[in-house]
């Protein structure tokens, strides 16, 4: 094999690597560039975040030990009516649903 061969050979090698630390420094510059801008992304959202937390108040929480046994008694039977009437309200849509459906006419083309 002549000298010069050998010359060609790492000079292609040293000319593939130095292709490859290119194209490796490319993508990590995408990849930097990409977790740069959804970094900025995240921050923006926790921004939101913490003046959606500033403006709502704690609601305070009062416990059943300390109320009114008579006014428990009450809101219980409260929200057992609203479930109620949510129920009738559901059940009286199902049955309009139903009917139309029963008496639709169908149109042919």
């Amino acid at each position: 094999m002549p000298w010069w061969s050998w010359f060609l050979i790492w000079g292609a090698l040293v000319l593939a690597f130095l292709g490859m630390l290119v194209w490796s420094a490319v993508g990590l510059y995408r990849k930097a560039r990409r977790v740069l801008r959804a970094l900025g992304d995240v921050t923006d959202q926790v921004a939101a975040l913490e003046l959606a937390a500033d403006v709502s108040a704690p609601v305070p929480q009062h416990l059943a030990v300390f109320a009114d046994p008579e006014e428990l008694h009450h809101n219980a039977q409260r929200h057992r009516a609203d479930r109620e009437h949510h129920r009738q309200l559901r059940r009286d849509a199902r049955i309009v649903r139903g009917k139309l459906l029963r008496n639709a006419r169908y149109v042919t083309r």
